[in-house]
C-alpha cells in the first residue's frame, strides 16, 4: 500500500497521523513565512521524535518555509535561502525524516531564467544533503523555475550537472499543476521523462480555474481539478501521498478516503 497522510501541525505529527489513520505526516519546523531557524516542538526534541515515529511506523516529511528562494538573483534572498535550507536539511536528518520539500522559486520578470537555474545548481553543489531534497512544482509566477514543464526540464538539466544530483528528487503537486496550466492526464509519464523520478505527491484540489496561477488548495469535490486526472496521478505515480487540504482531521480524512476510493 502507498503511504498516505496529511500536512499537520508539528507539535505531535505521530498523533496527527494516527488521527487520520495515516502512515505519514508532513509539517513545518517553525513559521513557514519567517526566516527563523528550524525548531522541533515535539516533547523530548529531535531524538524522541525520531524514536517514537520509528516505533509507530510513521514516516516524517519536512516542508521548508515558503520564503526560501534559491533561484533568486538577489543576494540578500538567495544566500540566506541556501543557509536556511541547510538548517532544514540538518534538522530533518536529526528527526529521521524521509525528505525535505522546497518550492522551485523564481527570478524577477526582467531576469534571464538561466541565471536562476544555475543558482539552483550552485545551491545543490554546496548543500550537505543527508535526506532527500524534493523540489516541488509551483502554481504561479511569470518567471518561475518549476511551473511549466519546459522550465522543470531546464531546472533538472542544471541540477544534473551537480555531484549531489542523486540526492535531489521531485514532489508533484496536483493543485499547482492545474493552476499552473498543466493537464493532469498523462502528467506522471511527462514528469518522469524529465526527472526520471517522482518521490512524493501533494494531492490537492484547486479552488481556482485551470492556468489561474493561484495556489489555493481545497478539498476533493469542492474545487476545479479534473478528478480523473488526480486519480490517475495518485494511481500511477507509486509515490507517498500528502494532502495539504483544509478542514483539520475530518477534512483530511475525507480527502484520504476519496483518494483511496479513486486509486483502484
Amino acid at each position: 500500500m502507498v503511504l498516505m497522510g496529511g500536512h499537520v501541525d508539528q507539535e505531535d505529527p505521530i498523533a496527527e497521523a494516527q488521527a487520520r489513520e495515516a502512515g505519514l505526516s508532513q509539517f513545518f519546523l517553525g513559521d513557514p513565512q519567517a526566516w527563523k531557524g528550524p525548531k522541533v516542538a515535539y516533547p523530548g526534541g529531535a531524538a524522541a521524535l525520531r524514536r517514537d515515529a520509528e516505533e509507530a511506523g510513521v514516516a516524517l516529511y519536512v516542508h521548508a518555509p515558503y520564503v526560501l528562494n534559491l533561484a533568486s538573483t538577489n543576494n540578500r534572498i538567495r544566500i540566506p535561502s541556501r543557509q536556511h535550507l541547510q538548517k532544514q536539511l540538518t534538522a530533518a536528518a536529526e528527526i529521521g525524516a524521509a525528505g525535505v520539500i522546497v518550492h522551485g522559486g523564481h527570478v524577477h520578470a526582467s531576469d534571464d531564467p538561466a541565471v536562476g537555474f544555475d543558482n539552483w545548481r550552485k545551491a545543490i553543489d554546496g548543500l550537505t544533503i543527508d535526506v532527500p531534497l524534493l523540489i516541488e512544482n509551483t502554481a504561479g509566477g511569470a518567471n518561475a523555475m518549476a511551473r511549466e514543464l519546459d522550465r522543470i526540464a531546464r531546472l533538472w538539466e542544471a541540477i544534473s550537472a551537480s555531484p549531489n544530483a542523486d540526492r535531489v528528487g521531485f514532489c508533484l503537486d496536483t493543485c499547482h499543476a492545474h493552476a499552473g496550466g498543466i493537464e493532469l492526464a498523462g502528467l506522471v509519464d511527462r514528469i518522469r521523462a524529465i526527472t526520471g523520478r517522482i518521490d512524493l505527491i501533494h494531492a490537492n484540489d484547486s479552488r481556482d480555474a485551470f492556468d489561474s496561477g493561484a495556489d489555493r488548495h481545497t478539498n476533493f469535490g469542492q474545487g476545479n481539478c479534473d478528478p480523473q486526472g488526480v486519480a490517475e496521478v495518485v494511481a500511477t505515480a507509486g509515490a507517498p501521498i500528502v494532502v495539504e487540504t483544509p478542514g483539520g482531521v475530518d477534512g483530511q480524512r475525507a480527502d484520504l478516503d476519496w483518494l483511496r476510493a479513486h486509486m483502484g
